[in-house]
């Protein structure tokens, strides 16, 4: 069985190329991707909720308007989210609790 010049010429061209992008690409590091935060569904993390009563203790910035419907400024309100819907810390889930919970 004899194969064709050309198509040696093209297989060991496709071949080179490719070891040279494979080569090339690698050379990219990628950052590693940040730290996964626990969010709420009102974007805070899990440390600003209490764990008992699933209240936030984080404070939202909202617009406040005078009387005649002008923009007055910024006024700090509590934030009105009282579950924490993120996903729970392994230690919480795995691991019982050393310490009897405080009465």
């Amino acid at each position: 069985m004899r194969m064709d010049p050309v198509s040696l010429l093209v297989g060991a061209a496709l071949l080179g190329a490719g070891f040279v992008a494979g080569r090339l690409g690698r050379g990219r590091r990628t950052t590693p991707p940040p730290p996964v935060t626990p969010l709420c569904g009102c974007g805070h993390t899990l440390s600003q909720h209490d764990t008992e009563t699933n209240t936030c203790y984080a404070e939202l910035r909202r617009d406040t308007y005078d009387k005649r419907g002008r923009w007055s400024g910024h006024s700090w309100v509590p934030c009105t989210c009282r579950q924490y819907v993120g996903p729970r810390p392994v230690d919480e889930v795995f691991v019982p609790r050393v310490l009897p919970p405080a009465d």
